[in-house]
């Protein structure tokens, strides 16, 4: 089977230019925004490395959810040093966030382990930082304990 250069060469600009776009503010492309001369001065990109799963009434989120911060070329940013906070972005039911919801990161990565909810329902959760666009969960669900 032959393979042409050509073909080659377009899945790697496609593979290239998709990892580029990130839906950021300037030309769409990460890193590239004009207006600082080049300098390297952009904000940092949040993430939900590990989304909130769903959760009994009081309970604690387990896994601990976990927001990463990366850099403008997506790699993880270990120098980040500013918290990172979240709070409830839908909260149909009135509900309060309680836990630790300001952590510093580690490494690139804040763990935010002691949340819960306190009324059933279904949920998101937005992550926020100085300089950084706030970032939004999948949804999930808090139940009622129910007991025989």
């Amino acid at each position: 089977m032959r393979i042409r250069y050509s073909n080659v060469v377009r899945v790697l600009l496609t593979a290239v230019a998709s990892a580029c776009f990130t839906g950021s503010t300037g030309s769409g492309l990460t890193g590239i925004s004009g207006g600082d001369n080049g300098g390297s001065t952009t904000a940092p990109v949040l993430g939900f490395f590990v989304q909130p799963n769903s959760a009994n009434v009081g309970q604690v989120i387990s896994p601990p959810v976990e927001v990463v911060v990366c850099d403008s070329v997506g790699s993880i940013d270990s120098s980040f040093t500013e918290s990172v906070t979240v709070g409830l972005a839908s909260n149909p039911t009135g509900a309060s966030l309680s836990g630790a919801t300001l952590v510093r990161p580690v490494n690139g990565i804040a763990t935010f382990s002691t949340l819960r909810i306190d009324k059933a329902g279904t949920y998101t959760l937005q992550a926020s930082a100085s300089d950084a666009a706030t970032v939004t969960s999948t949804a999930f669900s808090i139940a009622t304990v129910t007991t025989p």
